[in-house]
């Protein structure tokens, strides 16, 4: 599953992925607990393909910097947890992405990411970043 239909609903925890869509919204299903929601379009709901981490110099979307939490941590999940000091999470991300903007970027946005990496490794989904990055290329040469 490609991150396209993976979602973050704002005021929810976790990531859901979509499941089909309504005549007033969607349904999508938690990767947490895998109970079905029904979205309406009153959510504020993020495609997380969509997603971008500021550096000093572009956004980087954020396939590419889950792409480098699995190349660090060896495609197993991360060896911070999202609840460790604001000071160890601003290291590790610094590890991962050396160039991030810390003035626009937050710990508590770095959490979610740890989580999210560590929710979609849970679930056999990050080969779905390669996937994609394999079919940007050979679009880009096209």
């Amino acid at each position: 599953m490609s991150l396209e239909k993976v979602i973050s609903i704002s005021g929810k925890p976790g990531l859901y992925k979509l499941i089909t869509q309504t005549r007033g919204g969607f349904v999508a299903e938690s990767l947490m607990d895998n109970k079905r929601i029904s979205v309406s379009m009153q959510n504020n709901v993020s495609v997380l393909s969509e997603i971008a981490i500021y550096t000093l110099t572009e956004e980087v979307p954020l396939r590419q910097v889950f792409q480098s939490i699995k190349e660090k941590e060896n495609g197993e999940k991360t060896s911070v947890k999202p609840k460790d000091s604001k000071d160890k999470l601003e290291e590790y991300f610094f590890n991962v992405l050396p160039d991030y903007d810390e003035d626009r970027v937050y710990a508590s946005d770095i959490k979610k990411v740890i989580q999210w990496y560590n929710l979609l490794q849970e679930h056999n989904m990050l080969d779905a970043l390669e996937v994609t990055e394999a079919e940007n290329v050979s679009d880009e040469k096209e």
